[in-house]
């Protein structure tokens, strides 16, 4: 094939005779090392024989003229060196010439400019050629063999227009060294660099400065050195680097196997920010899904966030993208840079990335964990028993407000010990995932994969846990699948179209909340989003997710008038992606961490939250899949109940005892949460009518219900001392309510000690926790004593063993109150009484043994006779 060239400067013509390697020097390449002919190049002897080679070249040229023979092939190379764009036709001619006398020209020719090459120095004319190739070892002894002939290492026009423009989606097959007619081809593409230079063990070779940021050079090379390195420099610096385009991918074929399938469960693996070792250099590894993009380039600080120079490789049909950078390590930030379908660029925080700066700023940070864990014990125990047969009493935090301004490491000095102390099983952390807003509480996440910075590193966040399961104490958090905000730094049309938000706008725009909907019909997001619940679990060993807003993911009608939405395929309301989508989640995370419980905030009366995902209910679909959900139902009645006056409360008895209903159709959590106590619904305590007095006893005797009502606790925080006052994440709870200098600390601290001691009773009374679930751990006592606002119920344990509730919701003493009993219990002694003076109340109690008299009461062979106090609750267990 005839050799392609294109136009060289002036300057580089008049130097082509101290940039060449002179032509006997082909020989001696095909049978040294690169090493030797660098060390020529670097001693000026090839420069000299250059000088020779073309009066040779010349001559030849002249000869060839005449006859208009081959031998231009000679003549053309020649001209590149002085113009090479003046003799490209004549090149294109002798192309076409085929006759014996050009043969024998050709050969003569060959003879005299064997060791004719591309120069290696910085002024490398941009040439194009491709020839016959003739293996490099021919010897120059053999003149009447053609030899190949050395072609351009400058990119090409198409190359380097879609590297300027982001879109080139094979960076690594132009950039980087290649072997090539005459040598190996050395690209680099670095924008605002002055000189980049090639080092190879003694090789030192400048490469050309092709412009705008490029530079080639094709070295006299037999092979790609296994450990070259580039030497850039910049205006007032040098950085010697390693070359991060002569990597293979580090992404592996199985894990784009199963991201393609939706399948890859430790998608936080593959995806993101990887510091590692690669091909025995250590750098980050970037990937990123971006299938709609033209093109994606990594910006960060260290290339001044511009991505330019830094495009990545699309890996196939996966729609990932991947990039090895050498010697780039933790702390880096970084971000995509993304070439739209339209062309346009749009710079977004990496949704894998597991950690992030502090809002309000919003770039990714390369991480690595180096958390040891001590929680070993922890752990092992566990799921050595299901949750819904074990005690469990939710205390719930907003991290950032418990105690405003303590680090993730200052809070695991107080935290569990203030836990602890009160007797809560658990603590429930609304969401920690990282989110721009802090008035959303982290209910509208940005970084799925990363604890918020606002606290510490990831690593922080993972001594919070430690400490925690160190004190006995599960540590559950709030995990928001549902939907996400539209900064255009995150999530929302990622590449450039809908890709984690449903494309269409019925589908994507959350009607409440002004954020998107997740597409959870498309398997890479379903992928995204069960991945990120196994992360939580199996990489900061959580012990439980609660799902937020599981009914606005259900319903396609959700919020949403007639005409706003579209039927599912057998037109009904339920969105059977979300369905399947939930299914999966919570099979996948039972299956692979045992001992963790998945809870859904689920505000219907959908059948089978808590049911598994292989038996069908009534309405053809198999259960959710989780394991416990919270019961909405009996904390609005309850609430509604117990903010009427006493004497309108037995107009709303039926609020107290409707649950009772259906208390077993689901495994129930009774949650009095952060919702219960923002926004104009005032605090636990302000909900209750009456004085101070009342109110607090009102308190005490609803926490006194609740606790021993069949189904797990969740008490939000600063409700524990009956703060006053609204949450508010500004400043958090009222501490300073229990300081001893305040007046009325007794009454802040008598309900604490309150639920201390309610949760140390509960823990240790089977009967309260064992059968949540099973019907026949409860039995009415007297549920209809409308007139006296009293509730009696009986719990059991396994065993069989009984626990007596009363609740007197009337603010009068009630002496001597007739409550049928089992007879085969010789007398009861009262355990708790939210009367009592240390709590705060009027101390009307029952200090005694109760002895039942053989008198038949509320269907029962026998009776207690008890003195019931004002608005309290008491329980009596088997003295």
């Amino acid at each position: 094939m005839t050799p392609r060239t294109t136009p060289s400067s002036g300057s580089e013509a008049e130097n082509t005779t101290e940039q060449s390697v002179e032509t006997t020097s082909v020989a001696k390449r095909a049978t040294t090392k690169a090493a030797e002919a660098a060390e020529a190049v670097r001693k000026g002897t090839a420069k000299k024989a250059a000088a020779k080679a073309a009066g040779q070249k010349k001559a030849a040229a002249k000869r060839t003229a005449e006859k208009k023979a081959p031998a231009k092939k000679a003549a053309a190379k020649k001209a590149v060196a002085k113009k090479a764009g003046a003799k490209k036709a004549t090149a294109k001619t002798t192309a076409s010439k085929t006759t014996a006398s050009k043969s024998t020209a050709a050969k003569t020719t060959a003879a005299k400019s064997t060791a004719a090459k591309k120069p290696a120095g910085k002024k490398i004319p941009a040439q194009k050629a491709t020839q016959k190739k003739i293996p490099a070892q021919k010897a120059v002894t053999r003149p009447a063999e053609p030899v190949e002939v050395a072609v351009s290492p400058a990119l090409d026009a198409a190359d380097r227009d879609r590297l300027l423009t982001g879109t080139h989606h094979d960076p690594h097959s132009v950039l980087g060294a290649h072997p090539m007619p005459g040598g190996v081809a050395f690209r680099a593409f670095r924008p605002y660099a002055l000189s980049v230079t090639v080092v190879a063990g003694s090789l030192r070779a400048e490469l050309h400065d092709d412009g705008e940021g490029f530079f080639s050079g094709l070295l006299p090379l037999l092979e790609v050195p296994a450990d070259y390195r580039l030497l850039v420099a910049y205006e007032g610096s040098v950085r010697e680097t390693e070359d991060a385009y002569r990597f293979l991918p580090a992404l592996g074929e199985l894990d784009l196997h199963l991201i393609g399938e939706g399948r890859h469960e430790e998608l936080w693996r593959a995806l993101g920010a990887e510091p590692m070792t690669h091909m025995g250099v250590t750098g980050t590894r970037f990937t990123v899904w971006a299938p709609n993009a033209r093109g994606v380039s990594l910006a960060g600080t260290f290339n001044f966030w511009d991505g330019t120079g830094y495009p990545m490789r699309s890996l196939g049909g996966t729609g990932v993208w991947e990039l090895f950078v050498p010697e780039i390590g933790e702390g880096e930030l970084y971000k995509f840079e993304i070439t739209r379908p339209d062309g346009s660029k749009t710079l977004r925080a990496d949704p894998l990335a597991r950690h992030t700066e502090a809002p309000p700023n919003t770039s990714s940070v390369v991480f690595a964990s180096r958390h040891e864990w001590g929680d070993a014990a922890w752990l092992a125990r566990r799921g050595q028993v299901p949750t819904h047969e074990a005690p469990f009493s939710a205390y719930e935090v907003h991290l950032a407000s418990w105690r405003p301004g303590l680090t993730y490491r200052q809070l695991a000095e107080q935290l569990p010990a203030y836990v602890k102390d009160l007797g809560f099983t658990h603590v429930e952390l609304m969401p920690v995932a990282e989110h721009p807003f802090g008035g959303s509480w982290g209910y509208q996440v940005t970084g799925f994969y990363a604890p918020t910075a606002r606290l510490g590193t990831p690593d922080d966040f993972k001594y919070l846990v430690d400490r925690l399961h160190q004190a006995g104490i599960g540590v559950l958090m709030d995990w928001v699948p549902a939907h996400f905000p539209r900064d255009d730094w995150a999530l929302a049309e990622f590449d450039g179209r809908p890709l984690y938000e449903h494309e269409d706008p019925l589908r994507s725009a959350h009607p409440d909340w002004g954020t998107l909907e997740f597409d959870f019909g498309r398997r890479e997001v379903r992928n995204f989003l069960v991945a990120n619940a196994l992360y939580w679990c199996e990489e900061f060993h959580i012990d439980g997710l609660r799902v937020d807003a599981v009914a606005s993911m259900l319903y396609l009608d959700y919020s949403r008038e007639p005409g706003q939405w579209v039927p599912n395929e057998h037109g009904g309301r339920e969105n059977l992606d979300a369905v399947a989508f939930l299914q999966e989640m919570n099979a996948t995370v039972y299956r692979r961490v045992p001992g963790v419980v998945t809870i859904a905030e689920e505000s219907t009366a959908w059948d089978g939250v808590t049911r598994p995902t292989h038996v069908s209910g009534p309405g053809g679909f198999g259960g959710l899949g989780f394991g416990l959900k919270w019961n909405m139902g009996w904390m609005h009645d309850s609430l509604e109940y117990i903010a009427k006056e006493p004497v309108h409360r037995k107009y709303h008895h039926n609020e107290m005892t409707f649950s009772m209903v259906y208390a077993y159709s689901e495994n129930y959590v009774l949650p009095i949460s952060h919702d219960e106590v923002v926004h104009g619904k005032r605090s636990l305590v302000s909900k209750m009518p009456g004085d101070w007095w009342q109110q607090r006893a009102n308190h005490r005797a609803y926490l006194g219900f609740m606790w021993a009502h069949p189904g797990k606790q969740l008490l939000f925080m600063g409700q524990e001392f009956a703060q006053g006052a609204e949450w508010s994440e500004a400043h958090g709870p009222d501490w300073w309510l229990l300081d001893p200098a305040y007046g009325a600390e007794p009454d802040h601290r008598g309900v604490r000690d309150l639920v201390r001691d309610l949760n140390t009773v509960y823990v240790h009374t089977p009967a309260l926790w064992q059968r949540d679930t099973d019907p026949s751990g409860f039995q009415w006592v007297v549920g209809d004593a409308a007139d006296d606002n009293v509730f009696a119920f009986l719990r059991y344990d396994a065993e069989g063993a009984p626990l007596l509730a009363v609740s007197n919701l009337s603010p009068v003493v009630r002496h001597e109150y007739r409550l049928g009993v089992p007879d085969d219990v010789p007398a009861w002694h009262e355990t708790v009484n939210t009367d009592a003076a240390r709590y705060g109340g009027s101390d009307v109690t029952n200090p005694d043994p109760v002895k039942p008299e053989p008198q038949p009461w509320h269907g029962r062979a026998a009776s207690i006779r008890l003195t019931l106090p004002p608005l309290a609750t008491v329980w009596l267990r088997p003295a």
